[in-house]
Formats: C-alpha cells, structure tokens, sequence
C-alpha cells in the first residue's frame, strides 16, 4: 500500500511538472501583450481612437486571432528547431570552390538533396566567398530545412545573367519550416545596378533591377543573425508568406544606391521583425533638366521626398533649359552647403498591401527614409493593411521617422497601427500621414477617392527634427484621417527655432503632453 502511494504521489508531481514547463514555453512579451491589449480595452478612455462597437469586435477577434497564430510560431521557434537526426548537406561536397567563379549550380544541387530529405537538412555554406547567378530555392521540402551561411554569397554583377528575371536574385519559393541563420553575409553586389539606374541619372530609362532576397509564399519561417548588403534594389522581400520570424539583422547599403529597402512586407501575415539595424544608403543626384520642364515643380518634388544635401559649389545653380524659377530657394526643409548634392536611399521598412499582424521592434534605423506604410492605392487600387505595431525604434538622421502614404484615387484602408516608445534624432520628417503621396515628375490628379487612414495610435515618441515641421498630417478631403490618437509625444526642432504641426482634414485627440499641436 504504502508502495502504491509512493508511486501515484511520484506520477503527480511529474504531471505537475510537464504541465509548469508547458506554460513556461507558452510564456512571452508579445503574447502578454496581446492579452494586455484584448483585456484592458475600455470604449470610453479612447472614445476617439475607436470606431463603432462591430468595428472593435472585429479588431479584437484579429488580436485573439494573432495570439493563436503566434502561439503556433512561438511552438515553430521553440519546439520545431533542428531534430537530433538531422543530415549536414555541405555545398563544397557537391563540387562548390568559392573561387570566383560561378556556383550556382551546385548550390541547386545543393538544395536539392537536402530539400528531398525526409529526416530534415542543414545546408552548410562554409567560411568562403561564393559566387551566384539568380537561383530559386523551390518547396515544398519533405521536413523542416536549415540554410546555414557561416560564409558569404556574392551576386553575379554581369547583367546578362539577368535576362531571364532581372527583378529576383536569391528565391525561397514555398518553402515551409525553413530557417535561414549562421552570422554570414549576403552581398547583391548592386554596385553596377545603381550606376545604371534613372534614379541616379535621370537620363537613363528606368528599368527594373533584382531583389536580393526574395520569400515566396513561405510558412514557419525564421531568418536570423546575418549581414545582408548592397542589394541591387530591396534587400529582404516577404511576399505572401505566413508565421515569419525576424531577428538579428544587419541591412546596409553604401551612398549610391537608390531603391534600396532594407526590409519589405507585402500580402504577409503574422511577422516579428526584431533587434535589427537597417540602414539604406544616400546618393548623389544628377539632374539635367529638359526643355519644357519647370525646374522649380521638379526640386519642389525632390524636396517633398528626400532631403537635399549640397556640398561646395552654388547650393543650386539652374542651367540652360531650366523655366520659371523662384528667386527664393528656401522651398526645400533643409539646405546644407558641403560638396555634392544627395538624396538618401530608401525605407528601412516598408510594410504594403495584404499585410496583416505586422510587429516591429527594437529597430535601429538611419540613413534612409524611415518605417513606411504604403504607399498604398497607386493606379487606383484598392488595398489593405492592419494590425501593425512599432515599437522601440530609433531614427538618426532619416528623411522620415514613422510615414503613412496613399496615393489620391486609391481605395481600402490603412487601420488599427501602432507607432509606441520611439526616440527621433534630427528626422526630417518625424511624423507623417500623407494621403496625397505623388511619386512622379508631373503632378498628380486630384481625385475624390482615396485609401481610408483610421485608428492610429502614437504613444510616447520623443526627438529632434531636421525641420520646422515634426508633425504632418495631409489627409484626404472626401476620406480623412480617423480616429488618430496623439499620446505623449514631444518633437523639437533641431538648433534654432520651433517646430510646428501641419494638420489638414484629420480627426484627433490628444492625451499626455503633445508638442508640437495641430492648430
């Protein structure tokens, strides 16, 4: 008897024990957090901030839906790392020499052997420099797949590689449980890219270059601890993928590369992207304006979009073939007297539509054009993004800090976003929800409709500004900006001077101490 108690007292503190450590792997910030946000919801102390009562409940089914669809990465990243009978595919042992010649082809053989695993495969890429042409890692893979870069990966910089797809260079393409990981470098080797773009030289046609990373449609996916540089174009795409982890990250690119994202999300759902340093390099603008052109339409455009820095010579000086310019250059936010004349690289981030549960923190961000939403309804189309969270960013030195942008004639809507705890250091453009953004030399059509702003919380944001203006809110007139919630957020201007709010058609309140205020 006394046996028989020892051995049901032993099995309950076992169970005890399994279920404790299961709640200890269920344990984590962001999971908290949701349930903090679904948990603390009271209508009446954001009365503005929230819609009507159906509109909330569908938020709010979302985050409980998110916590689900979390819980499942967090067990992904947790629990589904490398099994203990994992084969080691090394892509030197399928004849890769890392000699500066082209290894395309046996890192597709590579590939292949792992992906056809059935007990799951490591891809050892070694210590060495490899050299690759545009390659696509295809899935679905038999079990879960671990692309180790100990090394790097070098692009191809001969354009004629290029002829079959000049928009992708490395692709995952429906790949599941993948993790991409091992301290190495992934180098675009854009270089000969950003010589031949329009954006450098508006003589040239414009035409498109290669993404360096681009995921497919993947789900379960982890990518983290690497350097990824000099893209042709954007670093890292995320297109239409699902549960996606990322941390760790390193994301540079030089003066002279224009285009370059750092990190893109479009039709993704359910992301981390944490603990990263991004930074998208600025570049030397060349204009020769044609005949016919209004030179002042055209750097009113540059302003609105970059900031301009001119080094050593005339700060502007208009040649032949320049039309109706104002004797008055003081249209640009900044002009800075050095020796050649820039205009910076591009978002750090750039979130676009069918992107859903978006989290961003702890994101170091500079030089560049900030974190971006949009820009969403270009060519009149009717796009979607909610559920976006940053969280804890830096800015330095950026063209803009935290940016909503829609195009006039779009439609859809841009809701439930969540810029919190971000410090701003000398941003030309710290806050800004612009609903007219018009990318294009000729000026655009006004139209009537537009992409919806609506639910938009900023929290405890606090910095210097490169300009007179920290906050810009230029909502549409038929569709404005709703329910925009100003909470605790101090902007000053950089030297000398006061900073200002501009604020058209948008509907706020304010909560804490706000600085500068919407008249």
């Amino acid at each position: 008897m006394a046996h028989r108690n020892t051995l049901v007292c032993s099995f309950f503190i076992i169970f005890l024990s399994i279920i404790s450590s299961y709640d200890g792997l269920q344990e984590d910030p962001l999971n908290n957090y949701l349930v903090e946000e679904a948990s603390g919801y009271d209508s009446q102390v954001y009365p503005s901030h929230y819609s009507t009562a159906n509109e909330d409940g569908e938020y709010f089914k979302s985050l409980v839906k998110l916590r689900s669809d979390v819980l499942s990465l967090q067990t992904f990243g947790k629990v589904g790392g490398k099994s203990t009978s994992v084969r080691t595919v090394n892509v030197n042992d399928f004849g890769a020499e890392a000699d500066g010649e082209d290894d395309t082809e046996k890192f597709e053989k590579a590939w292949k052997e792992a992906c056809s695993s059935s007990e799951g495969a490591n891809v050892v890429v070694p210590r060495y420099t490899y050299r690759l042409k545009p390659i696509t890692f295809q899935g679905p893979c038999k079990s879960k797949i671990t692309l180790q870069v100990n090394g790097a990966i070098e692009a191809s910089d001969d354009l004629s590689d290029y002829k079959e797809d000049g928009r992708h260079w490395l692709v995952f393409d429906r790949v599941q449980n993948l993790q991409v990981e091992g301290g190495g470098t992934i180098d675009g080797n854009g270089k000969i890219w950003w010589q031949n773009s329009c954006k450098v030289d508006k003589t040239l046609p414009c035409k498109d270059a290669p993404t360096a990373i681009t995921f497919y449609e993947c789900q379960n996916l982890v990518v983290k601890n690497l350097k990824i540089q000099n893209a042709q174009k954007m670093h890292v795409s995320f297109e239409k993928s699902k549960n996606v982890k990322v941390s760790n990250l390193t994301v540079t690119s030089p003066e002279g590369s224009p285009n370059t994202d750092g990190i893109h999300v479009t039709g993704t759902q359910n992301i981390q992207i944490t603990d990263s340093v991004i930074g998208t390099g600025i570049y030397p603008y060349i204009y020769r304006p044609p005949l016919q052109i209004h030179t002042m339409f055209v750097l009113n455009a540059m302003c609105m979009h970059s900031r301009m820095v001119i080094e050593g010579d005339d700060c502007i000086s208009i040649v032949s073939g320049s039309q109706n310019v104002s004797d008055s250059y003081n249209f640009c936010y900044e002009c800075h007297v050095h020796s050649r004349m820039f205009i910076e690289g591009d978002d750090c981030i750039s979130i676009v539509s069918g992107s859903k549960n978006v989290q961003a923190s702890d994101i170091t961000c500079g030089p560049g054009h900030g974190i971006s939403i949009g820009s969403l309804g270009v060519h009149n189309s009717e796009d979607y993004v909610s559920g976006v969270t940053v969280s804890g960013a830096k800015f330095s030195g950026t063209t803009n800090g935290v940016r909503i942008k829609t195009w006039q004639g779009g439609s859809g809507s841009a809701r439930n976003i969540k810029f919190l705890n971000i410090k701003m250091d000398n941003v030309t453009n710290p806050i800004i929800i612009d609903q007219n953004y018009c990318d294009q030399d000729e000026p655009c059509e006004e139209q009537r409709s537009a992409v919806q702003v609506k639910n938009v919380v900023y929290k405890n944001i606090k910095g210097t500004g490169a300009s007179e203006v920290a906050i810009k809110f230029d909502c549409s007139k038929t569709y404005p900006c709703e329910g925009i919630l100003m909470h605790d957020v101090n902007l000053e201007r950089e030297g000398a001077g006061t900073a200002i709010a501009l604020c058209n058609n948008v509907k706020l309140a304010e909560m804490g101490v706000v600085s500068p205020n919407c008249p």
